[in-house]
């Protein structure tokens, strides 16, 4: 056993301590820094010879400590149960705002949506009732029925601005999908060769998880770790990232809402002719949004338009209007886009229910002021069929399925929040426990320092007072 071997296992002592308070002091500049995971030192004891001498037995007590790796601490479980639970809330979060969105563009209930605008139109035709030969009256009930088709020109006009957003925003996100994943493929390639030549990775693996958690908001991905360090995501059951290759993602369809029927927005793998099955995240509801929520209450909207045309023209059909001439049909189109007021001259409205008289004398028709028509024409207010039962039909359909989307993502909301907090409070920084450790360390090289002078002081004894020197 040498002398000089209590200053061996110090030296040793020293360099792994102060790898210890180097750890700790990374782990505390980065405790503000999102995704990273704390990190730890794993110290492991320096034995003696794996092949001991048959003459020449080993007889120290050990060569000290060594450092055996710096180790990130990290959860695979919890790490794919939070890029499950990602996906789903990108997914619910982004539908709950496109439906708020739909809502806006009802702007119900409200004193200038089409619901109150429908109620002026009918009140309006009570007046004419009761006064028909009034054209101010006429005028104004003219005028009510201008608002309702600008109100549902607006509402129209709202949900097609919103399809033209959603077209615009899956063109983005598939963008930024692709270059996400591949950057993880970057990543993958750094991270094994690093592996291989024994270089850290904690920091790169940090990294690499952060971009799975964004590809588990966009679309729902999940990752599966490989024994080289790599790892595979899969959208859908298909590897978007497998090592070092990265698949890409492809839109194609229509470019206006008008043919989201015929020619819906699909989601393709490059190089490949069947689609992607994206089912999750937030690009997931993107794309229903704008092939079946938007066309969804467009279709409901443009059967109100049409039922509020087939309606009031049949009522004015079965009339006669101030002049004594059978009514005409007072709307046209039959979208809530393309409805549009027929007639332009208040005294075009088929108030009266009968027919025109002869004068004997001119020879000419005696227009009837009886009210009645208009009376008929109120009463589509009260219609369970009519243009005001659809159209609450359809507003507070569109309540509830807004509702239940706000449900839906506030309980998801809580899942990924509970998630998320227990990775955290196993991954990340805490400061206590930092500070802990850097006494720990520190008391450790202060004991490794009182280790070295002892060794000394035994030493100049040895040399220096023993007389040993000399002899």
């Amino acid at each position: 056993m040498s002398t000089f071997s209590g200053l061996g296992s110090a030296l040793s002592a020293l360099a792994a301590q102060q790898r210890g308070i180097d750890v700790a002091g990374q782990n505390i500049a980065n405790v503000n820094t999102a995704g990273y995971s704390r990190q730890q030192v794993v110290l492991e004891s320096v034995g003696p010879p794996a092949n001991p001498a048959i003459w020449s037995p080993y007889n120290g007590i050990g060569g000290g400590v060594d450092v055996a790796t710096i180790q990130r601490v990290s959860d695979f479980l919890l790490q794919g149960r939070s890029q499950t639970e990602h996906g789903q809330s990108g997914y619910l979060t982004t539908r709950q705002v496109a439906m708020g969105t739909v809502e806006t563009s009802f702007n119900e209930p409200s004193d200038s949506g089409v619901q109150a605008s429908l109620a002026d139109l009918w009140a309006s035709w009570h007046d004419v009732a009761n006064n028909p030969g009034d054209t101010a009256v006429r005028g104004v009930a003219l005028a009510s029925a201008q608002t309702v088709v600008d109100g549902l020109h607006s509402a129209a006009s709202g949900l097609s601005a919103q399809w033209t957003a959603n077209r615009s925003t899956v063109d983005t996100m598939v963008r930024s999908v692709n270059d996400t994943a591949a950057s993880v493929a970057a990543l993958n390639v750094t991270i094994m060769r690093n592996t291989q030549a024994g270089l850290p990775t904690n920091e790169l693996l940090d990294q690499r998880d952060q971009m799975i958690l964004s590809l588990s908001d966009s679309v729902g991905a999940t990752a599966r770790t490989g024994a080289d360090g790599s790892v595979d995501v899969f959208v859908g059951g298909t590897a978007i990232v497998s090592g070092s290759t990265a698949r890409t993602l492809q839109v194609s369809g229509g470019s206006n809402l008008a043919s989201a029927a015929t020619d819906p927005i699909v989601l393709t793998w490059n190089g490949a002719t069947y689609p992607a099955s994206v089912t999750g995240g937030q690009l997931a509801a993107v794309v229903e949004t704008a092939n079946v929520i938007v066309p969804t209450y467009l279709a409901k909207l443009d059967a109100v338009a049409a039922n509020l045309a087939s309606k009031v023209n049949a009522v004015q059909a079965g009339g006669y209007d101030q002049a004594g001439a059978a009514g005409g049909p007072m709307f046209s189109g039959t979208t809530a886009a393309s409805l549009t007021l027929a007639i332009s001259d208040p005294s075009k409205l088929a108030a009266s229910a009968v027919a025109p008289t002869t004068d004997p004398v001119t020879g000419l028709p005696v227009p009837n002021l009886d009210g009645s028509n208009a009376d008929a024409m109120a009463s589509l207010a009260t219609d369970t069929t009519g243009p005001d039962s659809m159209y609450r039909t359809l507003v507070a359909g569109l309540g509830a399925d807004a509702a239940s989307s706000t449900q839906r993502a506030s309980v998801q909301k809580l899942t990924t929040t509970s998630v998320d907090s227990a990775r955290q409070a196993q991954s990340a920084v805490n400061l206590d426990e930092e500070m802990v450790n850097l006494t720990m360390y520190q008391h450790a090289y202060e004991g490794a320092s009182r280790v070295i002078n002892s060794v000394d002081s035994m030493l100049d004894t040895l040399i220096n007072h023993t007389g040993l020197v000399g002899r």
